[in-house]
């Protein structure tokens, strides 16, 4: 496949996925500027590695695999190194194949902004991280099981034992604030 066919599959194929790709990015980084350079790392690794991608799998879930691994790779690095990269030539690569209707105001920033209270937002931040890792690809995200199940590579009774423990322990620490809002009568 020469480099022009690439990218054009790649453009077809993978970049409608940036947008969910984003709002997990900005979910497990809490900022902006490093969910965009997570998720450039992501496009650039997923492009290189295009022809490894085996057709007629679940393309969302090898970009989150891809995800996953760069941001764990990274933080091992910077707590190793405490040493900052530069993105240059991945953010000109993502700019170009960037589809125009692409705005940062997303679904998860929306949501994180407006939707959820602080206390909300710090209660889903306290969770452990296999725990908010699956409610945020399934409640926020709304990625079924199989996708999830891919995406964290565990079996879908993992997932929904994670899912269903996650939601108690969200629960518990919510008690106080759904009194407080109504969602809940008073005892």
């Amino acid at each position: 496949m020469d480099l022009k066919q690439k990218q054009k599959e790649f453009e077809r194929e993978a970049v409608p996925q940036m947008d969910v790709l984003y709002s997990y990015a900005y979910h497990i980084t809490n900022d902006h500027d490093d969910a965009q350079d997570l998720l450039q790392e992501t496009f650039l690794k997923a492009f290189r590695f295009w022809d490894k991608f085996e057709k007629g799998t679940n393309l969302k879930a090898w970009l989150f695999r891809i995800m996953k691994n760069s941001y764990i790779n990274r933080y091992r690095k910077e707590k190793k190194e405490g040493v900052s990269v530069s993105y240059d030539e991945v953010e000109d690569f993502v700019e170009t194949i960037r589809d125009e209707a692409y705005h940062s105001e997303n679904l998860a920033e929306s949501l994180s902004k407006n939707l959820l209270d602080d206390e909300v937002a710090r209660a889903l931040e306290s969770l452990p991280d296999e725990f908010r890792t699956v409610i945020l690809l399934c409640d926020i995200e709304g990625l079924p099981y199989e996708e999830i199940a891919e995406f964290i590579q565990c079996p879908i009774g993992t997932v929904r034992s994670r899912i269903h423990r996650g939601r108690k322990i969200l629960q518990q620490k919510l008690q106080t604030y759904a009194k407080k809002k109504g969602y809940i009568a008073n005892a």
